[in-house]
């Protein structure tokens, strides 16, 4: 029998139709096309949640678990992603800001887990930035080794479109590099560009 989840839930704001989850010592995901799940993907080493709205605030709760839990009933999106944390904090962050005030899904520290997000209401605002949260993520996450990303449940409009969107060719990433050399100012200035900000 799985343990009792801590629940603790968050307003994280949500830019350029996504929010991220990320490790704050290294990558934690190879890249992955948002198109291969409609809910999940994963660029420059951060897996990326993709939201409905544009830009706003979006309600989000964490579930680090020690063993797989059952998927959580009642959302219209479910998806799972492995990843791996260094430093053993898979933390729910902004795209541009510090993470947000969540407890880490790294329940049994440093190694690698499997995610399943789970999402409400991505239809209601599409791409539109907003001043009231009408979307809702649950995060749940157990030590697990890695397996290729699934979709486990599909019902929403938002994620029908995202995946039938032509998947983009994989970019390979050596995560060796520094953003302070020739090629991680490049990457990023390709992660910029494919967000339409070429500032």
């Amino acid at each position: 029998m799985n343990e009792p989840a801590r629940t603790p839930t968050a307003l994280v704001l949500a830019q350029y139709h996504l929010f991220e989850i990320t490790d704050p010592e290294g990558p934690v995901a190879d890249d992955l096309c948002a198109s291969r799940t409609g809910l999940v993907s994963a660029t420059g080493g951060a897996v990326e949640v993709i939201t409905g709205i544009h830009t706003g605030d979006v309600h989000v709760t964490v579930e680090p678990h020690s063993r797989p839990p059952e998927p959580s009933p009642g959302w219209e999106e479910i998806a799972e992603i492995s990843c791996h944390s260094l430093s053993g904090g898979i933390l729910v962050t902004p795209y541009m800001d510090d993470p947000a005030d969540l407890p880490s899904l790294a329940s049994q520290g440093p190694g690698s887990y499997r995610l399943r997000v789970h999402a409400r209401g991505r239809d209601l605002a599409t791409g539109l930035t907003v001043d009231k949260a009408a979307e809702s993520y649950l995060i749940q996450a157990w030590p697990a080794e890695h397996r290729d990303a699934l979709v486990v449940k599909a019902s929403d409009v938002y994620g029908a479109y995202r995946r039938a969107k032509p998947t983009r060719d994989t970019i390979v990433v050596d995560h060796e590099d520094s953003p302070d050399d020739q090629s991680g100012r490049e990457r990023d200035i390709l992660r910029r560009a494919e967000r339409g900000d070429y500032s």
